[in-house]
C-alpha cells in the first residue's frame, strides 16, 4: 500500500468497540489475578519484604548474592523483622520477597497492558465517541492504585509490624472498583458493537442500594484481612461460644466498630447475609430482564463465597481457603457489575 494511502486510512476514524471490549476483559482478568496474588502476599506476611518503592528499577529482583544481602539487611531494620521474624534465614526472606515482588511486577504488567493498547486505539482513532475520557480515567485510577499500594506498605515500615488496615482497605477496594469499572465499560462497548445507537448503562436506584450493601461487606472484609480478625473465632455460627462478642478495645462506638477485631469479624460475618439477600434480589431482577447467565453468575459466586467464608473461619484461616475467599470475592464484584449493568441498560 502506498504511504499516502496508508496515512489517509490512518486518518479516518474506525470505531472498534468490540475489540476494545475484549481488551478490557483481558485487563480485567489481569486485575483479578492481581487480587489473588495480593491475597497470597498478605496471607504469607510478605507485604513488607521490599522496603523501597522503585517503580522502574524495582522491576528487577536482586540478581547477585550481594544484592540479596543488601535487600535482606534493609528488611532487618524494620519492626516486623525485629519483633516477629528475628532470626529469619535468607532463604525464608527470599520466599516472602518473591510474593511482594511478583505482586508489584504484575501491577507494572497491568499498567503496560492498559496504557499501550489505549495509546494504539487512540492513535488509530478507534475509541468510540464518549469513551476516551472514561478509559483515561481508568488508566489514571490504575496509576493511583500503585501509589496507594506504596502508601499502604509505608505504614508498616516504621512504628508497627503490619500495615494500616485503613490503607489496606483503600488499596483492596480501589482494585475491586477498577475491576467493576472495566467490566461495566466492556459491557457498554459490547452493546455498542451490536447497536451503534446504544447508550451507556446507568446505575439505577436499586442498583445503588445493592452496590452500597456490597461495599459495606467488602469494607469489613478488608478490615478483617488487615487486622487478622478472621482469627478472632474459629467456630460458626457462634463466636467462641457466644453470639455477640465482647469488645476487645475501649473507645467510641465508631473506634470500636472500625478497630476491634472481634466486632469487625462479627459485622463481616452477619452483614454477609444482608449482602446475600440483596444479591439474590438483584439476580432475580436480572433473570426477569432476560439475562439468565448474569443471574446464574451472581448466584454461584455469592453462594460459593458464603461457603468459603464459613470454611475459612472454621479452619483457622487456612491460607488456601482464604485465598479462594478473596478470589471469589472479586468474582462477586464482577458478576454484580454485570447484573447492575443489565438493569442499567433497561432503565
Amino acid at each position: 500500500m502506498p504511504l499516502h494511502a496508508y496515512m489517509a486510512r490512518m486518518s479516518q476514524p474506525l470505531s472498534r468497540p468490540n475489540a476494545i471490549a475484549n481488551w478490557l476483559y483481558a485487563v480485567a482478568s489481569l486485575v483479578f489475578l492481581m487480587v489473588v496474588v495480593g491475597g497470597i502476599t498478605r496471607l504469607t506476611e510478605s507485604g513488607l519484604s521490599i522496603t523501597e518503592w522503585k517503580p522502574v528499577t524495582g522491576a528487577l529482583p536482586p540478581l547477585t548474592d550481594q544484592d540479596w544481602q543488601e535487600a535482606f539487611d534493609k528488611y532487618r531494620q524494620i519492626p516486623e523483622y525485629q519483633l516477629i521474624n528475628k532470626g529469619m534465614s535468607l532463604s525464608a526472606f527470599k520466599f516472602i520477597f518473591f510474593w511482594e515482588w511478583a505482586h508489584r511486577l504484575l501491577g507494572r504488567v497491568i499498567g503496560l497492558a492498559f496504557a499501550l493498547p489505549l495509546f494504539w486505539f487512540a492513535l488509530r482513532r478507534a475509541i468510540p465517541q464518549g469513551y476516551g475520557l472514561r478509559l483515561v480515567a481508568l488508566l489514571a485510577l490504575g496509576g493511583l492504585q500503585g501509589t496507594i499500594g506504596w502508601w499502604m506498605v509505608a505504614s508498616g515500615l516504621v512504628d508497627r509490624t503490619d500495615v494500616s488496615h485503613y490503607r489496606l482497605a483503600t488499596h483492596l477496594l480501589t482494585a475491586l472498583f477498577i475491576l467493576a469499572g472495566l467490566v461495566w465499560t466492556a459491557l457498554d462497548l459490547k452493546a455498542l458493537a451490536q447497536d451503534p445507537n446504544a447508550q451507556p448503562a446507568r446505575l439505577t436506584g436499586f442498583g445503588m442500594a445493592v452496590a452500597s450493601i456490597l461495599l459495606i461487606q467488602l469494607l469489613f472484609g478488608a478490615y478483617t484481612a488487615g487486622l487478622n480478625a478472621g482469627l478472632a473465632a474459629s467456630d460458626w455460627p457462634l463466636m467462641n461460644g457466644r453470639f455477640l462478642p465482647d469488645p476487645n478495645i475501649m473507645g467510641s462506638a465508631w473506634h470500636v466498630l472500625t478497630n476491634d477485631p472481634f466486632v469487625i469479624h462479627f459485622v463481616h460475618r452477619w452483614w454477609a447475609w444482608v449482602a446475600l439477600g440483596a444479591l439474590i434480589l438483584l439476580a432475580r431482577r436480572v433473570k426477569q430482564a432476560g439475562v439468565r447467565p448474569a443471574s446464574i453468575a451472581i448466584h454461584i459466586s455469592v453462594g460459593t463465597q458464603m461457603l468459603l467464608g464459613i470454611a475459612t473461619v472454621m479452619t483457622g484461616v487456612n491460607i488456601g481457603l482464604a485465598v479462594l475467599h478473596q478470589a471469589v470475592g472479586a468474582l462477586v464484584v464482577a458478576s454484580t457489575s454485570w447484573g447492575l449493568h443489565v438493569l442499567g441498560r433497561r432503565s
